[in-house]
């Protein structure tokens, strides 16, 4: 087709959907254009469509506008909406109107963090127009102050997203502010300020990553901001100096001045800088690229500034970052500790200080924090209190009286989950127990425990309970009190509880054949020993209990008597199953136990010591056995089947054949009978050589070993301690 041939352009419009601007008051017309380009004769050459929209801004809309008036306006004026479309434009209006009333409320609740607000310089006297795009790329390479004038022009155009698309088919605009940054943001911070502002717009759309990431904006932002940082160092040394030497304060007071105004202009390039990261931080890849190029060092380091902005800012990104193991663990070498918040400010926000403990803090957002705060602040208590290494420090601080305080505020209503977590671990340290029962603590524990059958707070009390020293002796006067609960149908939990604090009183004082006798607790000790009578924790409980009176010889009789004896025995039937089902127990502790009884159940009885050798193969070789029945099963499956099509080898006679294991060298004895020595001797590496494979005196005359290297060496491998958030452990 020649040129000349086209002599008309034909333009059609047909309207699409109509709904409300996301975040603006305005309305958005989605429509299509058909462009048609006729011949000389008026018969179409070439055709195209595109989709459009339009926003209609509704500046004069507010809680007093007339609806069905501006609706009439809206469309008259916009001829892309049909006459017959003026109840859902009415409808629409309704909508944004009362929408507005809420957003309002809203933004008076609570303060955007992330919104990032125009700073001093972004100020012009023209209005920026995306059709001068061309003139305001010019101005990127005059000097610095029109370079400043021409990127600030340019942010005003990205700061709308309408614009964003636009902008980002216009290379040439995007290339010269990315050189433009890479030459010369040392030249003028407000320069690069600006420039990166332009790419944060585009930032906070995550279809737009991919052009930032094209321009190496984001390692560019980290160089400015560890340069900045540097920058900051040398303004306090020369400060710092400054004052030292100027004992008449005017040169002082002048830099000083001086100093406040660069320290503002660095802090909104350190602010849009690091939004910038943050909103690129949200693909994992590039979150771990910025930690290769050590962000949380940055991040820290930018703590000790005053701008509130800023910090919620570094505090948002450095939340975001701890979700990962590694990052926390770069916060915790980089001393993060050091830099808590000393107060909250009037804008919600916070300031740090190293004045005061982390836990008297904690404790003091808890108390005068809101809601959010409070709930965070007690979860982190929590969670340093669970280690036994950090209870004590709690006995240091005013933290206890605070934290009882909150609890006896609580009244009848329910104590929060938190709180009273938080209480039962810190009442595992004897010097936080003692703090908790003076002056009339352990009476209002004890009066609300009992009051409310809140078995969390008797939890509470239990742990207090297990302390020698003064604060048991604290017990006697409530001895009464907790048997009284045993015999009643109270929850099963309240009564565990109970029964526990009264199996942690051994007070040679107290006389338990008199409160067993008023009581009459012995029936029931005598009725819930029965196997099934009742659950496993309240059972032990009652063992317990029972240990703990028979230190009385009077109460030891009286319970023989009773023919609590054979009881306590056919238990004792029952514990082998138990002790094999916790043999492989994550806590390093209940699996020696366990082995160790296990042994001594072994040498005793013939059949017990057959299965707990044979449980104990299992699990010491069960990836063995698994990689042999796999192997056997690929390489030798034609074998494996009679005549009659069944197979030679079932599974559950793996362990009948050790013979398809080991060597006959001697170790095992052909006819499968492992002795428990060898476990024992397995177990002490005695058999074994380095790197947990067999030793070279188990090898026969051509140096090969007779068991198979394969085998793990190890009956238990890596477990890791996973702590359960509310999973209450009580020491005895």
């Amino acid at each position: 087709m020649q040129s000349d041939d086209a002599r008309y352009l034909k333009r059609k419009y047909k309207g699409g959907s109509l709904d409300v601007h996301p975040t603006e008051k305005a309305l958005v017309v989605q429509y299509e254009v058909e462009a048609t380009i006729l011949g000389e004769m008026g018969d179409p050459m070439l055709g195209e469509r595109k989709e459009c929209q339009k926003i209609i801004r509704l500046k004069s809309l507010n809680s007093n506008t007339d609806i069905a008036s501006l609706a009439r306006k809206v469309v008259e004026e916009c001829r892309l909406i049909s006459p017959s479309r003026l109840p859902e434009v009415e409808q629409l209006l309704f909508y944004l109107q009362n929408r507005k009333k809420s957003a309002e409320k809203k933004e008076k609740k609570q303060i955007k963090p992330r919104d990032l607000t125009p700073f001093e310089g972004m100020e012009l006297d023209e209005e920026a127009n995306i059709n001068s795009i061309d003139d305001y790329i010019e101005l990127l390479y005059e000097d610095i102050p029109e370079k400043i004038r021409g990127a600030t022009l340019i942010l005003h155009l990205a700061r709308n997203p309408d614009n964003l698309e636009e902008l980002l088919q216009n290379e040439t605009a995007l290339g010269a502010l990315a050189r433009v940054l890479r030459e010369d943001w040392k030249q003028s911070v407000d320069l690069a300020t600006t420039i990166i502002y332009v790419f944060f717009c585009f930032s906070s759309f995550s279809q737009f990553h991919g052009l930032i990431t094209h321009y190496k904006i984001g390692v560019l932002c980290m160089s400015i901001i560890e340069h900045e940082l540097k920058r900051y160092d040398l303004w306090q040394d020369e400060l710092l100096k400054k004052k030292k030497a100027d004992i008449l304060s005017k040169e002082y007071e002048k830099a000083l001045k001086k100093y406040h105004g660069l320290l503002t202009k660095q802090e909104q390039l350190l602010r849009v800088a690091l939004y910038l990261l943050l909103n690129l931080s949200e693909d994992t890849r590039t979150e771990l690229k910025m930690r290769n190029k050590n962000i949380v060092h940055l991040l820290v380091k930018t703590l000790d500034r005053d701008s509130e902005e800023l910090l919620v800012l570094v505090v948002s990104f450095l939340k975001k970052l701890s979700i990962f193991l590694e990052n926390k663990n770069d916060m915790v070498r980089n001393t993060l500790i050091c830099f808590y918040p000393k107060r909250r400010c009037s804008s919600g926000y916070l300031k740090y200080a190293e004045s005061v403990s982390v836990h008297s803090w904690l404790v003091c957002v808890c108390v005068s924090g809101d809601e959010a705060q409070r709930q965070i602040a007690m979860c982190i208590l929590y969670h340093i209190s669970m280690d036994d290494r950090f209870k004590s420090m709690f006995a240091y601080t005013d933290c206890i009286p605070q934290v009882m305080k909150m609890l006896f505020d609580c009244g009848e209503e329910r104590i929060d989950a938190e709180l009273i977590s938080f209480c039962i671990n810190l009442a595992a340290n004897k010097r936080n127990a003692q703090i908790m029962c003076e002056g009339n603590g352990l009476k209002m524990l004890m009066k609300r425990a009992l009051k409310l059958k809140d078995p969390l707070m008797m939890k509470m009390i239990r742990n207090i309970s297990q302390h020698d020293g003064p604060s048991k002796n604290l017990f006697i006067d409530y001895v009464g009190d907790l048997a009284a609960q045993i015999g009643l149908k109270e929850e099963e939990e309240f009564v565990i509880e109970c029964l526990g604090t009264l199996s942690n009183l051994t007070i040679p004082d107290l006389d338990w054949e008199l409160v067993l006798k008023e009581y009459n607790l012995v029936p029931y000790l005598k009725d819930h020993l029965k196997p099934g009578s009742a659950e496993d924790d309240l059972i032990l409980e009652v063992v317990i209990m029972i240990g703990t009176v028979s230190m009385d010889d009077s109460c030891a009789v009286m319970l023989a008597k009773s023919g609590i004896i054979p009881a306590l025995i056919e238990l004792l039937n029952e514990a082998p199953a138990y002790l094999i089902d916790l043999m492989h127990d994550k806590n390093a502790e209940i699996r020696k136990v366990c082995d160790n009884t296990l042994d001594i159940i072994a040498e005793y009885d013939v059949e017990w010591g057959k299965k707990i050798q044979s449980e104990k193969f299992r699990w010491h070789n069960s990836q063995w056995l698994e990689m042999v029945e796999n192997r056997q099963m690929d390489e030798a499956e034609p074998f494996m089947y009679g005549d009659d099509g069944e197979p030679f080898l079932q599974n559950g006679d793996i362990l009948e054949r050790p013979d398809l294991f080991y060597s006959s060298d001697g170790i095992i004895p052909v006819d499968g009978a492992i002795s428990p020595e060898f476990f024992t001797d397995f177990q002490n590496g005695d058999l074994l050589g380095p790197h947990g494979f067999p030793s070279s005196s188990l090898t026969d005359g051509y140096g090969q070993t007779g068991v198979t290297p394969a085998r793990p060496a190890t009956a238990y491998g890596f477990r890791p301690d996973e702590p359960f958030y509310y999973g209450y452990t009580t020491s005895r």
